[in-house]
């Protein structure tokens, strides 16, 4: 799908058709947009291509009058089993001599804020400032999920204690993953940022040097924070298998101690069932049924003690 939007008395309005100064949002274009993109546009084939490519890096690159920036973008996902996982997809910007085009293989919320006005001061016309708030929008989106791990994994901690499943496990794991994977595009963003910062690829104004410094400072702040919920969240994933194991061994002991009390009336009552005279009260019934219930009490006051000890 192929959207035409240009900012308007300071209003983000959608266009029928490209215009010079206008943003063009492409998501998921089919085969013939595809084409319309390169002939009718005249966007670089390979800039295209490495924009759909989902397994495409963060980085800048420039050929004739385009330039291509990739960056990463934060995604979350609930899976069949309520696993809420993070993980992060490539954004295509490409510059031209006349507008900007951003290239995504799936629906971004990047992308969603600003065709729904969440994203202000935004002027299509000016093309680097408006790849800059992009790319401040995009971190900012990255902090947002950072926060949303570290809740939920603040939720987790409190199922900790009575936990014997691996199913808390499992969505802890899923969680270290995915800060790995945030963790590791906020990097490649800060080397791009870095590389667009130097001015080499894209000319940058005065306003727009400042801009890209704030983006910068977010970008080192959430990889700060990444850090930190990596660090907390492994100790917490080994405290959780320890809990785990712990809290199955507590369950296997009083099994066990339930299956010794059960044991003692069998064994009174299979002696007392052999062909013998021999022991005493045998020619009683009620005898071993005291003595299976008197040996029972005894044992499991015995084992009481010892658990209060």
């Amino acid at each position: 799908m192929i959207s035409y939007y240009k900012t308007v008395d300071s209003r983000l309005i959608e266009l029928e058709d490209i215009v010079p100064g206008c943003w063009v949002s492409v998501v998921d274009p089919t085969a013939q947009e595809r084409k319309m993109l390169i002939d009718k546009y005249g966007l670089d084939s390979d800039f295209l291509k490495s924009s759909l490519d989902e397994e495409e890096s963060s980085r800048v690159e420039q050929e004739e009058n385009q330039t291509l920036i990739i960056v990463d973008t934060a995604v979350s996902d609930v899976q069949k089993d309520d696993t809420l996982i993070f993980y992060t997809m490539p954004l295509g910007i490409i510059l031209t001599e006349q507008n900007v085009f951003t290239i995504s293989l799936r629906e971004n919320k990047v992308i969603d804020d600003v065709v729904e006005g969440r994203l202000r001061n935004i002027q299509t016309q000016f093309r680097t400032q408006f790849v800059l708030r992009l790319m401040m929008n995009i971190t900012a989106s990255f902090l947002i999920y950072l926060k949303q791990i570290d809740k939920t994994s603040t939720v987790m901690q409190r199922k900790l204690h009575g936990a014997m499943k691996n199913h808390e496990l499992i969505q802890m794991l899923e969680l270290e993953k995915s800060l790995i994977y945030l963790s590791t595009s906020l990097k490649s963003n800060d080397v791009t940022m870095n590389k667009i910062l130097r001015g080499r690829v894209v000319k940058l104004y005065e306003e727009d040097q400042d801009l890209l410094e704030d983006v910068l400072i977010e970008l080192k702040q959430a990889q700060e924070m990444a850090t930190i919920y990596s660090g907390i969240l492994a100790g917490i994933v080994e405290a959780f298998g320890s809990v785990i194991s712990n809290n199955l061994n507590i369950v296997m002991w009083r099994l066990t101690i339930i299956t010794i009390i059960l044991a003692i009336p069998t064994m009174v009552f299979s002696f007392y069932g052999m062909n013998t005279s021999d022991l005493p009260g045998a020619q009683f019934t009620w005898i071993p049924t005291v003595a299976a219930i008197v040996l029972t009490a005894m044992v499991a006051m015995i084992l009481l003690l010892y658990k209060k000890k």
